[in-house]
């Protein structure tokens, strides 16, 4: 299968998404669309993490990958045909809905089979989009593969996942080519200068998908006078976020090891701010602490690069914009597309 054929196929998938969110009466998919709505449901029902406006808010930005300009930017070094492809594992995370959906892409792009070992948590969604891509362009179905129990047959391997499942991943897959992703969070640098938008922006960052993600936001550096007054206003309206009960009970059971502990933090009944030197906050709860100058910035980005997924302020990825990637924004800074390459 040539390169252009495998960017074709992609490109409906994404008019299939932008269609689905504009104008779902499509002639000929209607039952396509009305089945991808009612998977987007049974995905809340199996997960109540992934809540129908985030699930669709990540489907969205996928669909916005998958152009012609985007995904020639992303396969701007592959091969037109790939005349020795190899297997690649896939380990999906199942934090957000699709959240390996770029890995997949990017195996499939680069002319090579995938297996992919989905997560418990989020094993609804991708199976549609592969049989939909598959329905495109039927010479993928020799070229996707779901594992079903012990990964076997594979040359290469792309997991994610916690430190913990990471270094055992490192020691199961480290005779094989790979990309284990560890932990990682993402910070704002705020100036104090930032307006009202800017902040209302900010919650997007913080908040979306209920801060389960790497590049949600759970550390702010703040000059040392910062007061949080006008942050808390500015992210009010993400208060439904206490309406779901996972996020509720995360909030619930870390306000109450903070009062016992007679901790030090700031409260608006759906989110806590803490002084923490730390970058990794657990849910409900962003860390901060302050600065005096730039250099001291810099040099806590430095220190702390290999933590760090995203960082977002007025220098850096605008306010609001951590959980729309682009296309060429690879994970952990690991370039996925020259890894395939590679092989």
């Amino acid at each position: 299968m040539q390169l252009q054929q495998r960017i074709k196929a992609f490109i409906k998938i994404g008019e299939f998404i932008n269609t689905h969110y504009q104008s779902p009466s499509d002639k000929g998919e209607e039952n396509l669309h009305l089945g991808l709505t009612e998977l987007i449901k049974v995905a809340h029902i199996y997960n109540g993490w992934f809540v129908e406006q985030f699930t669709n808010n990540a489907i969205q930005n996928i669909g916005k990958m998958l152009t012609q300009a985007e995904l020639e930017k992303l396969t701007a070094s592959f091969p037109k045909e790939n005349k020795n492809p190899k297997t690649v594992a896939v380990i999906c995370a199942g934090n957000i809905p699709m959240v390996c959906f770029h890995d997949v892409l990017c195996v499939l792009l680069s002319g090579n089979t995938v297996l992919i070992k989905m997560s418990s948590d989020d094993n609804v969604l991708l199976p549609f989009f592969l049989k939909l891509l598959v329905h495109y362009e039927p010479d993928f179905d020799e070229c996707i593969r779901l594992a079903d129990g012990k990964l076997t047959g594979f040359d290469a391997i792309i997991a994610t996942g916690s430190n913990n499942s990471a270094d055992q991943f490192l020691h199961y897959f480290s005779k094989y080519p790979h990309i284990i992703r560890r932990n990682r969070s993402s910070l704002a640098v705020i100036t104090g200068k930032e307006t009202r938008e800017e902040l209302e922006a900010l919650g997007k960052d913080i908040f979306y998908y209920f801060g389960l993600g790497c590049r949600n936001v759970s550390k702010l550096l703040v000059p040392k006078d910062y007061k949080f007054d006008t942050l808390f206003e500015c992210v009010f309206n993400f208060g439904y976020v206490i309406e779901n009960k996972k996020y509720a009970n995360n909030y619930e059971y870390n306000r109450t090891i903070y009062l016992m502990g007679k901790e030090d933090f700031l409260d608006n009944n759906f989110l806590m701010i803490k002084p923490d030197n730390q970058i990794h906050a657990p849910i409900s709860v962003v860390f901060y602490q302050r600065y005096e100058n730039e250099r001291e910035i810099t040099n806590y980005l430095l220190d702390n690069a290999k933590e760090i997924q995203c960082v977002v302020g007025t220098k850096y990825i605008p306010f609001g914009n951590s959980q729309s990637p682009v296309i060429t924004d690879f994970a952990d800074g690991v370039n996925t597309a020259e890894f395939l390459v590679n092989l």
